[in-house]
């Protein structure tokens, strides 16, 4: 029987004939999806026409309209019919007559009913009181009766709509909040409501409502799509169950499933999470746009104007190499070329994390259209950037968010794709597979102080779980899969060793302490030969916590914790053996050698700035990492204060440093005095790097006291204040009396910031101790440094007086 048959039938037999036509639809196995709802629709059009064409007989002035979802033609098998008896208030008892001829025929059949009578201004008036009725009034479409009139409301309502936006859509914004607070995200929960849960149909409408009010508009590829799939779904839930319901219980998952022809329920949800997951992203990026839109018509018409008359260029603030901050957002500078840069979206993305602000759409569909693919294996700047990125706390969540809708992540770690939106079936797990990764990165940046190398404990707490898309057990698929992942993003063969060690033995430490017997010397010795080193237990104990903590409140306590500490100290007593000494001093290479010799024979500095290469792409690999950055060599007569002074020149030009070292050189017999050696990597924030002999001359005047560092520095970000951006763990100073024979070791784990360096080394200097060798590394976002001091004299610090250096240093820090 076709459409049109069974509209026939149902105008032909009455109420009885509209419920059989309305089940045989329902029941063809031939019509599903978009055509089943708009033939719906047009069924019960049909038959309300019929039912207003008796009762309103000789009636003028009066119309029946859909709104809501019917309004829309989305009706599913068990959707209310939301109606509207729309008159011009003339005959009120034949208006009231015709409500009842349409009403109980609905009711009758035992279908949800949710109806009004009122005038154009009653309509008008209700809507302008209630935003839901004016968001169902927003898709009116008329049934029957006066065109006219129905046309007139429309035209009305859609006006009052544009002109009341500054104030009805941050109404609708807060409900909208209020509603996802109450519901949750519809892309992770495992019994998610399909219709009010964050990224489900009401924030779908939603985001109609706000492209009606001309304000601004959401982003539209692929919306359609997510909306149809979330609505098939219903569709499906409501056949199945034979219940109005828009909650995806468990137990009806596998039969919508079948229903849909889908293979199983995790294909379901998958399904469910994608659509959700592009609501999700367009609602964010929309209700961002319509806050820039308000900010902009907020500006007081006497101050637009001064700046003209019309709307201000929005200012532009540099954030890093060809990205930029405009009016709230992270977006690309207008010289930055993206087909030319592979690095851009990691930069990108790293910037605006660490700064707190979403990364525009524009700019990220930019980077997806023309950025090249990343050389493999990637490049040191990709690497820190992603280390970057992944220590930037919940920043990141979004961010992260915003490149993988524009499909970003996967290219970049093409081992994604099999974790993206995977289900996790267990009540213990608040989130997706992919989510869940992200969660453990953001809460494994809180422990950054903790460990020796923070850029490996991200990275792991990235991949600790990518074997969950693969059969069997996840932890060995997944040792295999960070191997690969770690090489490719540029890792030494140590470190790739260290990645796949914590991704195969993540559950190690938790299990081990819940289950087994610790005081059995065998249970520590089995863990300790498992773990292998004292680093990668320190990182382990990290990574151990951060995975619990991000998969939900029952699976960590303080119980927990206090058991897992007593296994790693237990551990960590096996792993013990003697400290390791200072190195030996290293020979000097010819180059540092011929600078070394200049140094002492004219008493000043001098340096040599080289620009690092890098393997292009398709050429082998050394073997090594290669640093980031340029090679800057420097070698200074011994004197007070030289590692502040270089460090706060190079932060006066805006240089970053990634790695340093700082040692006394000997020199050859016969050559008087003695020189020290700094041999670093650095990079420029952005723009270009400055001139060695600049360089060279600020440095003079830093040591000679004749340039004011300090004050240059104060006068810089009195100028361009940093904005706080992420909210670091505090910077953590520790000493290590047994590290050395000769000199006190400090360490000191920190944000990295501008002009941090010059700040520690100014610390160190205004306590009176000498630093005799440094060892600066930045990882990511995060400073792990090392210097070796000793008192005026040349011998260690005495124990006291060491930790009073310390613990002055960390109040600097955190000052």
């Amino acid at each position: 029987m076709t459409g049109t048959d069974v509209q026939k039938e149902a105008e032909d037999s009455g109420p009885s004939g509209y419920a059989a036509a309305r089940l045989r639809l329902l029941t063809e196995g031939t019509r599903s999806g978009p055509p089943r709802r708009a033939a719906l629709a047009d069924l019960t059009d049909e038959w309300l026409t019929g039912l207003f064409a008796a009762g309103a007989e000789g009636l003028r002035g009066a119309s029946l309209v859909a709104v809501g979802g019917y309004g829309r033609g989305e009706l599913s098998p068990r959707s209310d019919l939301d109606l509207l008896l729309l008159h011009d208030g003339g005959d009120t008892k034949a208006v009231a007559a015709l409500a009842d001829r349409l009403w109980y025929p609905v009711w009758d059949l035992g279908l949800d009913l949710d109806h009004s009578v009122r005038t154009p201004a009653e309509a008008r008036k209700t809507a302008a009181e209630d935003l839901k009725v004016q968001l169902g009034l927003l898709d009116a479409r008329h049934i029957a009766g006066d065109l006219g009139l129905t046309a007139s409301l429309r035209t009305a309502v859609l006006a009052d709509w544009r002109n009341q936006a500054p104030k009805r859509l941050p109404e609708l914004q807060e409900l909208c909040a209020e509603r996802a607070e109450r519901q949750g995200e519809l892309q992770y929960l495992l019994e998610p409501d399909l219709k009010e849960a964050r990224g489900g149909l009401r924030d779908a409408t939603a985001l109609r409502a706000v492209a009606a009010s001309w304000l601004a508009d959401a982003p539209r590829e692929g919306l359609a799509d997510a909306r149809r799939r979330l609505l098939d779904v219903r569709d499906a839930l409501h056949l199945t169950t034979g219940r109005a319901t828009d909650r995806l219980a468990l137990q009806e998952q596998d039969q919508v499933a079948a229903e849909l022809g889908l293979l199983d329920a995790d294909t379901l949800l998958r399904q469910v999470y994608e659509a959700a997951r592009l609501v999700s992203y367009a609602s964010d990026v929309t209700w961002r746009e319509v806050g820039r839109v308000l900010r902009s018509r907020a500006v007081r018409p006497r101050l637009r104007a001064m700046l003209g008359g019309g709307k201000p260029p929005g200012e532009r603030s540099p954030l890093a190499e060809g990205v930029v901050e405009q009016d709230g957002e992270v977006v690309l500078a207008r010289a930055a070329r993206p087909e030319r840069d592979p690095v851009l979206p990691l930069r990108a993305a790293a910037a605006a994390a660490q700064a707190g602000l979403p990364l525009s759409l524009h700019a990220v569909r930019r980077l997806a259209a023309t950025v090249r693919p990343v050389p493999t294996p990637w490049p040191a700047e990709a690497r820190e950037q992603l280390v970057t990125l992944l220590g930037s706390g919940r920043p990141t969540i979004e961010v992260w968010e915003a490149l993988e809708a524009e499909g970003l992540i996967t290219r970049l770690l093409p081992d994604w794709e099999r974790v993206r939106c995977r289900p996790q079936r267990n009540a213990v797990h608040l989130w997706t597979v992919d989510r869940h990764l992200i969660e453990t990165a953001v809460r494994a940046s809180e422990f950054t102080r903790r460990v020796s190398r923070p850029d490996l404990l991200l990275v792991a707490a990235l991949l600790h779980d990518i074997g969950k898309g693969w059969p069997g057990d996840h932890s060995v698929a997944g040792e295999i899969i960070a191997k690969d992942v770690a090489a490719r993003i540029g890792f030494d063969h140590h470190d790739v060793t260290v990645v796949a060690t914590l991704v195969r033995h993540h559950l190690l430490l938790v299990d081990t302490a819940t289950r087994r017997d610790l005081e059995d010397p065998a249970t520590v010795r089995s863990v300790a030969e498992a773990v292998g080193s004292q680093g990668t237990l320190e990182l382990l104990h990290a990574l151990t916590e951060a995975d619990a903590l991000a998969t939900g409140p029952a699976a960590w306590s303080s119980w927990r914790g206090s058991l897992v500490a007593d296994l790693v100290k237990r551990v960590s007593a096996v792993l013990a053996g003697d400290a390791p000494d200072e190195p030996e001093e290293a020979a000097p290479t010819a180059e540092q050698e011929r600078l070394a010799l200049e140094a002492a024979a004219t008493g000043s500095p001098v340096l040599s700035l080289r620009a690092q290469t890098e393997p292009s792409a398709g050429q082998e690999p050394s073997g090594e990492p290669e640093p980031l950055g340029v090679e800057l060599l420097i070698a200074v007569p011994d004197q007070p204060g030289v590692l502040p002074a270089v460090a706060g020149v190079l932060a006066m030009h805006r240089l970053t440093v990634r790695t340093a070292e700082l040692r006394s050189l000997t020199l050859p017999d016969g050559v008087d005095g003695s020189v020290l050696l700094l041999d670093w990597r650095v990079a420029a924030e952005y723009g270009s790097l400055p001139q060695a002999a600049r360089l060279r001359s600020d440095l003079v005047r830093a040591l000679d006291g004749s340039l004011d560092v300090a004050g240059r520095l104060a006068e810089r970000d009195a100028a361009y204040p940093r904005r706080r951006g992420v909210v670091a763990p505090a910077a953590r100073v520790s000493v290590h009396p047994a590290a050395s024979r000769l000199a006190t070791v400090i360490e000191v784990r920190s944000q990295d910031a501008p002009g941090l360096l010059y700040r520690i080394g100014r610390a160190l200097e205004d306590a009176g101790v000498r630093v005799r060798s440094a060892h600066v590394s930045t990882l990511g976002a995060n400073a792990v440094d090392a210097f070796y001091v000793t008192g005026p004299e040349g011998a260690p610090l005495p124990g006291d007086e060491a930790a009073s250096v310390a613990r002055k240093l960390e109040e600097t820090l955190r000052g």
